[in-house]
This record gives C-alpha cells, sequence and structure tokens, in this order.
C-alpha cells in the first residue's frame, strides 16, 4: 500500500535549460540522482557525505556539486551507488517525517509542490501506522500538518 503514496514524478532542479540532478523523499530518506556521463566507473567518483553537506564529482576534477543540504542527515546511514549511469545518494533523514522543501539548500520546489509533498508525506506516515487501511484516495481540505509533529510525533525508528 505504502507503494501508491510514493512520489510519481521527481523534482528537477535545471540550471540553464540543463537538468544537473532529481531528487524524490519518503518518510524516512530522500534520494538524488545525477546522470554521470557515458562510461563513467565507480572507482572514478568521489563522493563525500556529511550530516549536512554533499560534495561529489569525477576525479581529478573540481566538484560537480559541492553544496549543504536542507536539513540534516544521518550521514553513517547514508550511502551512494552507481548503476545504469546515474549516480544514486540515498541520504537518511535525522528527523524522520520531516517535509524537505529541497534536497540541496537554495534549490526549493514552489509551495504548491511543498505543500503536495507534506500531504503525501502525512498519508505515507498514516499507511505506515495503519498497515490495514488504504489511504490512497484520501485528500486534504487546506494546509496538511507536519508529518513528522501531527498528533504528538511520529516514532523515529
Amino acid at each position: 500500500m505504502v507503494d501508491k503514496l510514493a512520489p510519481s514524478d521527481r523534482h528537477k532542479f535545471t540550471h540553464e535549460g540543463r537538468t544537473i540532478y532529481e531528487w524524490d523523499q519518503s518518510l524516512s530518506e530522500v534520494n538524488i540522482y545525477i546522470e554521470v556521463p557515458s562510461g563513467v566507473k565507480a572507482k572514478q567518483l568521489f563522493v563525500e557525505i556529511s550530516s549536512t553537506h554533499v560534495s561529489l564529482g569525477i576525479r581529478p576534477n573540481p566538484p560537480y556539486l559541492d553544496r549543504d543540504l536542507s536539513e540534516r542527515i544521518k550521514a553513517g546511514e547514508s550511502f551512494w551507488t552507481l548503476e545504469d549511469g546515474v549516480l544514486h545518494l540515498q541520504l537518511c533523514k535525522a528527523d524522520k517525517g520531516q517535509p524537505w522543501k529541497s534536497a540541496l539548500a537554495g534549490h526549493e520546489i514552489n509551495p504548491a509542490q511543498a505543500e503536495n509533498e507534506k500531504q503525501r508525506l502525512l498519508l505515507e506516515r498514516f499507511q505506515e501506522e495503519h498497515p490495514g487501511f488504504d489511504f490512497s484516495g484520501a485528500k486534504f481540505n487546506g494546509e496538511a500538518p507536519n508529518p513528522r509533529l501531527f498528533m504528538g510525533g511520529m516514532n523515529s525508528s
């Protein structure tokens, strides 16, 4: 059931008409996807992930991305993979359920998209807490509450 509530589209950050990266989120993680040039192998990449910052690129070049994250993560539980020409960073949120307005600081989605993300994450939380119910068709009237804080907060495990 939770799969029904997963993001259908990734958010794209573009610069001068070129997609720099795409990202999506769940209650517990943020995923960043970056297409790498054809033929690049994992051992050629450098990826540094800290609780507040990511830096990555192809050795020996300067970083392709070197930015603060928009929120804190658990760096020790986060990792990256390279598959089919896509670098995938899977970042474990420090505050499970906290909706992110962007993966990287300064790259915020618009307010309507941010509200949709908050609603989707709240429904994902309800689905996780009540697996016998189907919330896939549920809708909110007005602004959705923060999924991390609503009704006393959520279990962070």
